[in-house]
């Protein structure tokens, strides 16, 4: 689908106030951070809802949620196709703990920030020691009764692609012991392209998974409710 001439000027519009918007939001993570764990939320948060904003506003991209987002320590496997859902999710959820990859983590400023956050980091290629590590994070965020949303393709995929898990998914669900609630989203349409284009995006909330099926099994159920908004 061609980009329109108003996309053109939209999605322009966009980039000039969110990402400069960004760099506030980061700097005032570091501050709020300083009086405590409550006020350093609702920096990200605000983040979030600047973004919601951003994308109503100069985007003219609304968002429906079907279903509820959980908001209890559960390993929320969600479908990526833009950075979107990423940016969302502290709006989605109350105090979500994400599974960036490490290469995020590490940038200047916004690692800063998502470590401060507090987040599970992704090292793919360290084997078992990094799983070990990643449980361990998790397990301690859950505690803490924080959702805890992973992108179990591993990275953005292309709207009505369906690819497999990625392998770690499963370790982590029978390692964590926890519920899976998936949820479809079609973000991918609108807002993956460079000249985004106006509509609504919609999260769809699957049926909760219970732990304990058999690998095979699990993967089947996230595969097939993440994928149920394809075209």
């Amino acid at each position: 689908m061609r980009a329109s001439p108003l996309d053109v000027v939209r999605s322009l519009a966009f980039y000039l106030a969110f990402y400069p918007g960004t760099l506030v939001f980061i700097a005032a993570v570091g501050v709020t951070s300083l009086f405590g764990r409550e006020p350093m939320r609702r920096s990200v948060r605000g983040w979030g809802r600047f973004h919601r904003w951003c994308c109503r506003w100069l985007l003219g991209i609304r968002l429906k949620i079907e279903g509820t987002m959980p908001n209890d320590g559960v390993l929320v496997a969600m479908k990526h196709e833009s950075f979107f859902e990423a940016i969302d999710l502290p709006v989605q959820m109350d105090f979500p703990a994400p599974f960036p990859k490490a290469e995020l983590v590490n940038l200047p400023g916004w690692g800063w920030a998502a470590r401060t956050y507090g987040v599970v980091k992704v090292e793919r290629e360290e084997g078992a020691k990094a799983l070990r590590a990643m449980v361990a994070s998790a397990r301690g965020f859950a505690a803490q009764g924080r959702p805890l949303a992973i992108f179990p393709e591993g990275t953005r995929v292309p709207h009505g692609s369906r690819v497999p898990l990625q392998s770690g998914f499963a370790g982590l669900y029978k390692l964590l012991a926890l519920p899976v609630v998936p949820v479809a989203v079609d973000s991918g349409r609108l807002y993956h392209r460079l000249w985004k284009k106006s509509g609504t995006i919609t999260l769809r909330v699957g049926e909760r998974i219970e732990p304990g099926l058999p690998r095979a099994e699990v993967e089947a159920l996230v595969l097939e409710r993440i994928n149920v908004l394809n075209d």
